[in-house]
């Protein structure tokens, strides 16, 4: 800290050089396409263009339950969109997505071809398009979609505030890893409390809040995200713990966090997929195993 000197901030913000990080190449103050680049379609009517990261694996393991529950009509291809090479600046991206944030969705089966774009938004949509796992009763479909909202106003924290600075910042600061991590720390408290008695996030009722929380908030317990699983003091959220493993050995999970996931482990790497044997066929170790 002290060998870092004092930022003293102009009277007016200009974006003149990159900031260093992780994603500093894709970092910008503006919005729109950088480049023409078409999105490609397969022959599914559900078409979703994302990558295996916490907010994309959120809605393939919706689609995932969704299949598993008996709705054929939630059969969909899964297209990879590298955020890190900048693919959500494609024009064709753009078009469905002006926010350039990946997952986004385009739904064929409507009469006029329907885009959806934030996760919550294309889970929620997804929840009411098959009347599947989100409560019929107003008050507890009130409560579901409290908990969703409490995921989406939550990840910037957890993401942008204390993933950045633990991880990705290109020094560490003290300042902002302790304001964000108290902040991180109280988040899982609070889910802690909740899951206290409740099998899932709505007592015995498994609804797309579990799916929302449980790619960040569930897999930060492994310690795979951010590497910050000792850091944060991980097992000391017991009940975190407990239904972090009751969802991990769920079927449709196990499919569903492989998708569009493009590191890690090749049989745990199923980069694009177009049918349920792509998850036999298709992994990325017999892939590369038949080049």
């Amino acid at each position: 800290m002290a060998d870092t000197p004092e930022y003293v901030p102009p009277k007016v913000w200009k974006w003149e050089r990159e900031n260093g990080g992780r994603f500093a190449n894709i970092n910008r103050p503006v919005s729109g396409a950088t480049h023409e680049k078409e999105l490609p379609r397969g022959k599914h009517p559900l078409q979703l263009y994302s990558l295996g990261t916490p907010n994309g694996v959120k809605v393939t393991i919706m689609l995932e339950e969704l299949l598993a529950a008996g709705h054929a009509g939630a059969e969909y291809d899964a297209w990879v969109i590298n955020i890190r090479e900048g693919d959500q600046f494609g024009s064709g991206f753009v078009a469905i997505n002006p926010n350039s944030k990946i997952p986004a969705l385009v739904d064929y089966s409507m009469p006029t071809p329907t885009r959806v774009f934030e996760s919550g938004s294309i889970l929620l949509y997804l929840a009411d398009k098959f009347g599947a796992f989100v409560p019929e009763d107003p008050s507890e479909r009130a409560e579901c979609l409290s908990w969703l909202f409490w995921q989406m106003g939550s990840a910037p924290y957890l993401g942008g505030g204390f993933g950045h600075f633990y991880a990705y910042a290109p020094y560490k600061m003290e300042y902002p890893i302790d304001r964000f991590t108290m902040e991180v720390k109280r988040q899982l408290d609070v889910l802690d409390k909740r899951l206290d008695g409740n099998r899932y996030v709505l007592g015995e009722t498994y609804t797309i809040a579990d799916m929302a929380i449980w790619p960040w908030y569930g897999i930060l317990t492994t310690g795979s995200l951010y590497g910050a699983a000792e850091f944060l003091d991980i097992q000391t959220y017991t009940n975190v713990l407990r239904w972090f493993d009751e969802m991990a050995a769920r079927d449709a999970v196990k499919r569903g966090r492989i998708v569009n996931k493009t590191s890690g482990p090749l049989d745990q790497q199923l980069r694009e997929r177009h049918d349920a044997s792509d998850f036999e066929l298709r992994t990325q170790d017999k892939v590369e195993a038949a080049e």
